[in-house]
């Protein structure tokens, strides 16, 4: 049987095609080609002698608020000793963060969606400020960006299947009891089902809508599509990261281009993730 890491780093869960479909016209993409600097640092970064800090190889410098920055996924997994073949240790916000994943579930397993955009608020938090934000995770899987996003200070909202549940509020109770300013909550959030019931408008604002890796090869891309829109209102800035297997993805992101305002902030070459920010049009 193999660990989660395996499965994490395996393309058996996902034919990648070998030719990228157009990119939408209706995104905002400017590509920032990096400098020659940049380019050795990156290869000093990939061998044994590099003495780059992390801040170097995330490229946490501002960059002009129109442009995507090319960022890598750091290797905040930390290896260490279990007796647990499926707990993984990372470290975010100054904190070990233990998370317990199971190989039943494709959203109880960390995928490279999750890390890029923990990693993106943690060296980015001047631009999106979380502390005392009202933040709604969907489809969160492990927990692991709703525990990040809890300890840069939000009030969580964590939502997944039932039959996720159980190992998310594990997760996030572990590693958020007794460090973060404020209680998570974890609620089940079946895409495009009960919204008006379980989480209706007039006492459900969220600042910020997270979702990663939540775009795949599924059937239910259209209550994806629609979950997103009910929960973004004005003002509300949702985050997605995502990595891009399938046409499919591709379609879905020219849907979401031609409902939101939608840009991408970060692109992460090597994992083929690609991060975007959507708010919504005004009229």
């Amino acid at each position: 049987m193999r660990t989660s890491s395996a499965i994490r780093h395996s393309s058996s869960f996902a034919m990648i095609s070998a030719q990228q479909p157009p990119f939408p016209n209706n995104i905002q993409r400017v590509m920032d080609c990096p400098s020659e600097e940049e380019e050795t640092c990156e290869e000093q970064f990939e061998s044994e002698n590099c003495t780059c800090s992390s801040t170097c190889a995330s490229s946490t410098a501002e960059p002009s608020s129109d442009l995507p920055v090319t960022l890598k996924i750091l290797q905040n997994w930390v290896p260490r000793v279990s007796h647990y073949f499926d707990k993984e240790h990372y470290t975010y916000v100054g904190h070990q963060i233990v998370i317990q994943e199971s190989i039943e579930h494709f959203g109880a397993v960390v995928w490279p969606g999750a890390l890029a955009l923990s990693q993106y608020l943690e060296t980015n938090q001047e631009q999106f400020n979380l502390k005392d934000k009202k933040v709604l995770e969907i489809g969160a899987g492990t927990g692991l960006l709703s525990i990040v996003a809890c300890l840069l200070g939000a009030y969580v909202t964590a939502t997944d299947l039932p039959e996720v549940l159980e190992n998310l509020s594990y997760n996030i109770s572990r590693n958020t009891q007794n460090m973060t300013m404020h209680k998570p909550e974890v609620r089940k959030l079946v895409w495009g089902e009960g919204l008006n019931e379980d989480f209706p408008v007039s006492t459900h604002h969220y600042d910020f809508i997270l979702a990663s890796d939540v775009v795949y090869h599924h059937t239910a891309l259209d209550s994806l599509l629609a979950t997103m829109v009910y929960f973004c209102k004005p003002g509300t800035v949702l985050l997605w990261a995502n990595k891009f297997r399938f046409s499919t993805d591709y379609e879905f992101l020219e849907k979401l281009g031609n409902i939101f305002n939608t840009t991408i902030l970060a692109e992460f070459p090597e994992s083929n993730v690609k991060l975007l920010k959507a708010t919504v049009r005004e009229n």
